[in-house]
């Protein structure tokens, strides 16, 4: 039986988030499809595209992202704090750019006469800014209006109904700095593990890509979450690792795939930092999904989201200390 949100989400123990929606049967349905000789491949930009408009619309950070063949991966860091502080407007915007607002709340802000309305009026509009609001920094909203209009999309362009993704969308807490690198590098290496590109410069819809693309341009994309020191302007909240520790993390990995074009010798300082081995690290890059279930971090911290989301026992609570 599928776990509620309530258990796998808990902002007390972290905001990081990484998410998976897998197609129907695993069909190559954003892809080539060899079996059928039909290809896909250009929903996968319809999925990057809607996932960096949502980037604009919901308080929910896009840290890393690959949209593959059959599934598609993302990394969110929920940001409740900005939610609350948007106003009452701001949310009516923001909402309005994905969905049409009741009507009752579309005539309130649009024509400005809270004066003609009663009291009761005014709370069912206060009510439903506040539903939205809240809609802003869920999760599974996020998905749902990735998923939802891709489906509608692509069945429309197959002349066909039914389901376009599998039920529930996977879940899954990062509870910790070594669980966080662990699961970004995982994402944003996921081309180059399933052996379709050979570096992050040839890695398509991939934000590791956006982000080296940007860079060589000398900025970085506002539609991801910045790096620690970033350079972008007005960017409350920051992964807590510099962008080139980073980017010298995912070479190194890459080449950890083949050890025949190994050619740097010297571990990232990120790696250094955890205390973790080459070998340790390149085992969560290749099983990250397969030693963990709804959460992934240290002893410590998985007993302590045990603890704060009424779970039994984790999958996977001593593997990333090994």
């Amino acid at each position: 039986m599928p776990l509620p949100r309530k258990h796998q989400i808990s902002l007390e123990d972290t905001p990081y988030y990484h998410c998976m929606s897998r197609c129907v049967r695993r069909a190559f349905l954003c892809g080539y499809d060899k079996y059928s000789g039909k290809n896909y491949e250009h929903r996968r930009q319809w999925v990057e595209d809607r996932l960096l408009l949502l980037a604009s619309v919901f308080c929910l950070d896009v840290c890393a992202y690959a949209v593959m063949s059959n599934h598609v991966h993302v990394v969110l860091h929920i940001n409740k704090i900005e939610a609350l502080k948007l106003s009452d407007f701001e949310v009516f915007k923001r909402w309005q750019k994905i969905h049409k607002p009741t009507d009752l709340v579309q005539q309130f802000y649009m024509k400005n006469n809270s004066a003609e309305r009663s009291s009761i009026q005014l709370e069912t509009i206060a009510n439903t800014i506040s539903i939205y609001r809240k809609r802003l920094y869920d999760i599974s909203w996020f998905m749902r209006e990735l998923n939802e209009p891709i489906a509608r999309k692509a069945n429309q362009e197959d002349d066909c109904t039914g389901h376009f993704w599998e039920g529930r969308f996977k879940s899954q807490a990062l509870l910790d700095e070594k669980a966080l690198a662990a699961c970004l590098a995982y994402v944003d290496l996921n081309p180059i593990r399933s052996k379709i590109a050979y570096n992050p410069e040839s890695s398509e819809h991939t934000s590791i890509k956006r982000r080296i693309d940007a860079l060589r341009q000398g900025y970085q994309p506002t539609s991801l979450m910045a790096f620690e020191h970033s350079p972008i302007q007005n960017q409350r909240t920051e992964l807590p690792f510099r962008l080139d520790d980073y980017i010298q993390l995912i070479r190194f990995s890459a080449q950890g795939f083949d050890s025949a074009s190994r050619n740097e010798t010297t571990q990232p300082s990120i790696i250094r930092t955890f205390g973790c081995s080459e070998q340790l690290w390149m085992n969560l890059l290749h099983n990250f999904e397969k030693y963990f279930g709804v959460a992934a971090g240290e002893p410590r911290s998985m007993e302590r989201f045990m603890l704060n989301t009424g779970r039994g026992r984790l999958k996977g609570s001593r593997r990333i200390a090994q």
